[in-house]
């Protein structure tokens, strides 16, 4: 299955996406379920059934909103892939970890907006996992049943701002930086097998980073335990796996977003994550 949320002729709703089209289950079922997060809550009641329903809305008419608009936490985690060549054996005691604000993100095709007090825009193409069963010191060998489904995401970091304390909070958060979509698909519809997913990251067509998601330090099952461990994870909450090098700071010389910009993020199973940059215009 894959879920999405969206803005239909001015309504925000949310559903799912058929070969056809969009089931829109907020028209269906808003008064139970009111967004994607709540029905996740729920645990996909009556999944099958919903997704005989007929396809009345078209992809190209909707505007994709953030797969999950109002997570209660987005937990970012930062140097967590290990590059070629890489000793494995070379692993940290434990991840990097920063928070995100529901308020930074953006949909597919909505503006990535370079702010006006930087021109350190960067790209950071990453896997995001949504937990749909909620739960409290989650163990490692149990953490994969309280996942929900995977998006795509990519991590906009504004690097001045980012460096300007050893707190990533400022350069993480600006308004219009934090892209989550196009969609969610369900765990039921893909695991991430044990060589990995492919993820890449283009800027104008050319390529920019490349990985597989085999390749994290910390995993999403010790992510998940981890994270449990210090605070309660809710259903719709968001885990950002991190990166690879080659966004624009890793680069001689350093290559920063700049207006007109089109960053797609692309990972196996999960599709395309597009968005073009502009400038902040308030």
């Amino acid at each position: 299955m894959r879920y999405l949320s969206f803005v239909h002729d001015g309504i925000s709703s949310w559903g799912m996406l058929g070969e056809s089209g969009i089931v829109d289950l907020g028209q269906h079922l808003g008064a139970q379920f009111p967004d994607l997060r709540s029905y996740i809550a729920a645990g996909y009641p009556d999944a099958a059934l919903l997704a005989a329903l007929p396809a009345a809305v078209a992809l190209e008419t909707v505007t994709l909103a953030p797969v999950i608009p109002n997570p209660e936490k987005i937990v970012m985690a930062a140097l967590n892939y290990y590059e070629p060549g890489q000793d494995r054996d070379d692993k940290p005691d434990y991840p990097v970890l920063f928070l995100r604000l529901p308020a930074s993100q953006i949909g597919h095709g909505a503006p990535l907006i370079q702010p006006r007090s930087s021109q350190k825009l960067d790209y950071e193409g990453e896997l995001a996992v949504i937990i749909g069963k909620g739960g409290r010191h989650i163990a490692r060998e149990e953490a994969q049943s309280h996942v929900a489904g995977y998006a795509i995401y990519n991590d906009g970091s504004v690097r001045d701002w980012q460096r300007h304390s050893h707190q990533f909070t400022p350069g993480k958060n600006f308004v219009g930086t934090g892209a989550f979509g196009p969609w969610m698909v369900s765990s039921d519809a893909l695991s991430l097998p044990p060589e990995g997913l492919s993820l890449v990251t283009r800027v104008n067509g050319v390529e920019k980073q490349r990985t597989d998601t085999s390749r994290m330090i910390f995993d999403v099952p010790y992510l998940i335990s981890y994270i449990s461990t210090f605070t309660p994870l809710e259903p719709g909450d968001v885990i950002v796996t991190g990166t690879c090098k080659g966004f624009g700071a890793t680069r001689t010389p350093q290559e920063f977003l700049t207006p007109g910009d089109l960053v797609e993020v692309e990972i196996d199973g999960l599709g395309l994550l597009a968005n073009r940059v502009a400038v902040e215009v308030s």
